[in-house]
């Protein structure tokens, strides 16, 4: 076997690396920049460039990280390694290991839909595949964004009409950015909280268009928010930095909206289906594109989708993960979507992404 499973994560012996470890290491192949793939401690980290900054801001100024273009190769003893666009974030990335003829990838997070704040997904022909499976029911369909985006919109218009304003919560890093990018910023002042700032500000230093936002720590005690558009991480749900807008509409932005409850939990006037993961269809067309005939499934619905896989006559296994999928994928300073866990108004807490 190319990789195999760890207490420490993916490995490669051959290589000597790992991917995406859950604990520190001489040299680790990152996805991605969120707190379930992009650990602290490691020696060494390789990662996309596109993602480099968003990955400097998650592991802080003293980590020694390489970045790669997309589908550069790289010789980590005798084995080759390259990235290549996973669609899920800014600079997520499939990681590609090639050693004496076998090929495998790993996922990472992934969605195939494009969207025009990171590089659209690209399959990548294998003979094992390490898949996600976040959303791996066939419940969970996901509807075209722009009917999403029109039913934000339509969302925040009468609240700007009622004279209210418009919280909508997503994850800072990734669905924040995908929903700044989204909505009609014609419709009034959007604000994003600290969190989704800092962030969004290595999106737009990367080339990634953004419309403009403020930080409403900025304004004035009385402040007028009606009719205003405030971006916020779940964390912020629920704290003493939510007073300031007063009589506001709250929504969550999540694949978990799909199921009916989940909104209940999560406390909040609406929710919108939007999720940074391949849903149900999209998931099994991918692994199909990759022509493997083995295939790791890892974080989330496993078991559906191994017992599916095996039905259709590939090889198939389950493989245990320290993150369980959407409730535990990001960390303190960049969440994504899922279960928050605490934070104040500018952190971001354990979150994952949906």
């Amino acid at each position: 076997m190319l990789l195999r499973s760890t207490e420490r994560g993916l490995y490669c012996e051959a290589g000597d690396f790992y991917v995406d470890p859950w604990l520190p290491v001489d040299r680790a192949v990152i996805t991605h920049a969120h707190g379930d793939h992009a650990r602290w401690g490691s020696r060494a980290y390789l990662g996309s460039r596109e993602g480099e900054r968003v990955l400097r801001t998650r592991l802080g100024p003293d980590a020694r990280i390489r970045s790669v273009a997309f589908g550069e190769a790289v010789e980590m003893n005798g084995v080759r390694v390259s990235l290549h666009p996973a669609g899920h974030v800014l600079g997520s990335a499939q990681v590609r290991v090639e050693h004496r003829g076998e090929v495998w990838v790993v996922s990472g997070d992934y969605k195939t839909e494009a969207d025009p704040t990171c590089t659209p997904y690209e399959p990548v022909r294998c003979h094992t595949f390490v898949t996600e499976s976040t959303f791996g029911l066939p419940i969970y369909r996901w509807r075209p964004d722009r009917e999403v985006f029109d039913g934000i919109d339509a969302w925040w218009r009468r609240n700007a009409a009622e004279g209210r304003a418009s919280l909508l919560f997503g994850y800072a890093l990734g669905k924040a950015q995908r929903l700044l990018a989204g909505i009609d910023a014609s419709i009034g002042p959007i604000y994003a909280h600290g969190a989704v700032e800092r962030l969004t500000a290595d999106y737009r230093a990367t080339g990634v268009a953004m419309p403009p936002t403020r930080n409403p720590m900025e304004e004035p005690r009385g402040h007028d928010w009606a009719g205003a558009m405030v971006v916020a991480p779940p964390s912020a749900h629920g704290t003493p930095w939510m007073r300031r807008f007063g009589n506001a509409s709250t929504a969550f932005a999540s694949g978990w909206m799909r199921v009916r409850g989940h909104r209940r939990r999560r406390s909040v006037d609406r929710g919108f289906v939007l999720s940074d993961h391949v849903d149900w269809p999209s998931l099994l067309a991918a692994i199909a594109a990759t022509g493997a005939e083995c295939v790791w499934v890892t974080h989330g619905y496993r078991e559906p989708v191994v017992r599916w896989l095996r039905e259709h006559g590939l090889q198939a296994q389950a493989v245990a993960s320290r993150w369980d999928g959407e409730s535990d994928e990001a960390d303190v300073g960049v969440a994504e979507e899922g279960t928050p866990s605490g934070g104040g108004a500018d952190t971001d807490a354990p979150d994952a992404g949906a």
